[in-house]
């Protein structure tokens, strides 16, 4: 399963970037995306990127504020998150492949990145 990192505490308004890979080159061959579980609820959908990285998705609370984006080599994906808010504080899950904005289609995750913001 693929590593996520880079979460932390950030101010609101502020900017973030989190990354998800491995150095295991099967991820070429799949779509990626981010879900995130905000304390006390639901995990829920919030970017995904095709395997080349030409289409992308974003739920609306990202859209405008959230860049989803893969590396050179295409076995890490990276989210760049601006405009920070205090309701985007959650834990940060990469999945892999992603397949679509369902939670039931999915039944492992990894341990997550914390990301914290201030008001």
């Amino acid at each position: 399963h693929p590593v996520e990192s880079g979460g932390g505490l950030v101010q609101a308004g502020g900017s973030l970037s989190i990354s998800c890979g491995s150095s295991e080159h099967i991820f070429v061959d799949y779509s990626m995306g981010w879900f995130r579980q905000p304390p006390g609820k639901e995990r829920e959908f919030v970017a995904a990127i095709d395997q080349i990285g030409n289409r992308k998705w974003y739920a609306d609370s990202a859209k405008g504020r959230f860049t989803i984006s893969r590396g050179n080599n295409k076995n890490t994906v990276h989210l760049q998150m601006n405009s920070l808010r205090p309701d985007d504080t959650a834990i940060y899950y990469c999945v892999l492949p992603y397949k679509s904005q369902a939670l039931s289609e999915y039944d492992r995750w990894g341990q997550g990145t914390q990301v914290t913001v201030s008001s």
